[in-house]
């Protein structure tokens, strides 16, 4: 980065100490991670300079020649990895994704059922403060009080009821599986379309820790970050008969020319993501959450479902008397980073909710095992305990920089090396 440190030191100095940052926190929001310092150099390089509008072969540009085996070599990965008929690499990120897929297959007015977003749904599934919640009738389903879970029985009710056109299954704070396989009996009974987001679990389903819901959904979206640790960027996997309307609704409905420097590091993460240490890694994610919810729950935090069968965890911190803001804040401060949360009927605000969401994506990529996740459920532990206690906070927040140091992060300049597999 010597040209940028020459030509800006300002923005260079606020990215070192960003680097910094994630050196020396333990990072356990669920929708982070580190990406390799492959997909970093891809996702820098000159690709960057190219403008490419339409698909491989059907450029609007000419010069093209080897950005199209670059997005084509994307596309194969991609349909390999994940067993899909057709595959859409060129989504800007998961919103637009999922924008994309209901210009595809619905008309306006059209009935969406999705998980509502304060039992852990996502703004884009048709939210009301969201576009899709504007240009589509949401109808939600949500989790049982009693277990915090996805009752079908629940969901098929709703779906015969309102008769959807498109059904989604996904989320950005549910801790449990999604039984793909029973959304789509519910979809096929009520004669409606079947998506799956799996933006979260997309390098648990390539890793083979759970199941894939290609078999059973009419389309599949996902992020590129995440679990899956490439660049920010998303996919669109259908079945062959939708990959027509699904790219015209990418491009030109609602994109211009894709970002090729993202279609390359994607191309290197599903490269990553094949190899046989992926697949090690992604179980350890899965073991690393459920750890750190064993080690959370004996020191008495209250855990929405009781635990979690992915990534993440979603905390009630009412029992603790701490908000989820101040919690969250304090545990930045202390070297911890998670987000405030809702939790399932919060009867607090969005702003200000009851809990906290943690994930184990980066911590993972870091090497981390079980015995690190106990470690860190301790200082969780004491800071929730004593949020305002500012000396107790700057001593955690030393003893997790050196925690950390045992620890390289793929991409940083500490080392690029990950021990797990």
């Amino acid at each position: 980065m010597l040209a940028l440190e020459r030509t800006d030191p300002e923005l260079y100095a606020l990215i070192r100490k960003e680097e910094r940052y994630q050196r020396d926190s333990v990072r356990l929001i669920p929708s982070e991670n580190y990406a390799s310092q492959a997909v970093l150099d891809a996702s820098g390089s000159v690709l960057q300079n190219k403008y490419s509008e339409g698909y491989p072969g059907r450029r609007y540009y000419e010069g093209q020649r080897y950005i199209d085996r670059i997005e084509s070599l994307a596309v194969s990965r991609a349909q390999a990895l994940f067993g899909a008929e057709h595959a859409n690499v060129q989504p800007y990120s998961g919103t637009p994704a999922n924008f994309a897929v209901y210009c595809a297959l619905l008309q306006p007015g059209d009935t969406i059922l999705s998980l509502a977003l304060p039992h852990g749904g996502h703004l884009s599934h048709g939210a009301d403060v969201s576009m899709t919640g504007r240009f589509w009738r949401p109808v939600r389903y949500g989790v049982d009080p009693a277990t915090g879970r996805i009752d079908m029985d629940a969901v098929r009710e709703i779906a015969r009821r309102e008769r959807p056109k498109l059904i989604v299954a996904g989320g950005t704070a549910y801790p449990r599986r999604f039984d793909f396989h029973g959304f789509g009996e519910v979809a096929r009974e009520v004669g409606a379309l079947f998506l799956a987001d799996i933006s979260h679990i997309a390098g648990l389903v390539a890793g083979g820790v759970h199941e894939s819901p290609l078999p059973h959904a009419d389309v599949v979206m996902t992020t590129t970050h995440k679990t899956l640790r490439g660049p920010r960027g998303a996919m669109l996997l259908c079945r062959q008969g939708l990959a027509e309307a699904i790219d015209k609704a990418v491009f030109p409905g609602l994109q211009g020319g894709p970002h090729n420097h993202t279609t390359a590091a994607i191309a290197v993460a599903l490269q990553e993501a094949a190899a046989p240490e992926f697949a090690a890694y992604a179980r350890q994610i899965v073991a690393n959450a459920a750890a750190l919810a064993e080690a959370l729950t004996a020191r008495g935090f209250d855990l929405v479902s009781g635990g979690t069968d992915n990534h993440l965890l979603l905390i009630d911190l009412t029992r603790k008397g701490v908000i989820g803001k101040r919690a969250a804040r304090a545990l930045d401060r202390a070297g911890i980073v998670c987000n405030f949360n809702t939790i399932p009927d919060d009867p607090r605000k969005p702003w200000s909710p009851s809990g906290i969401r943690l994930g184990t994506p980066a911590v993972t990529s870091r090497g981390m095992r079980e015995a690190e996740m106990v470690r860190i459920a301790g200082w969780i532990d004491q800071v929730v305990a004593a949020p305002d206690d500012e000396e107790a906070g700057r001593r955690i927040a030393h003893e997790v920089r050196e925690f950390c140091r045992a620890f390289p992060a793929p991409g940083l300049l500490t080392g690029d090396t990950v021990a797990v597999g």
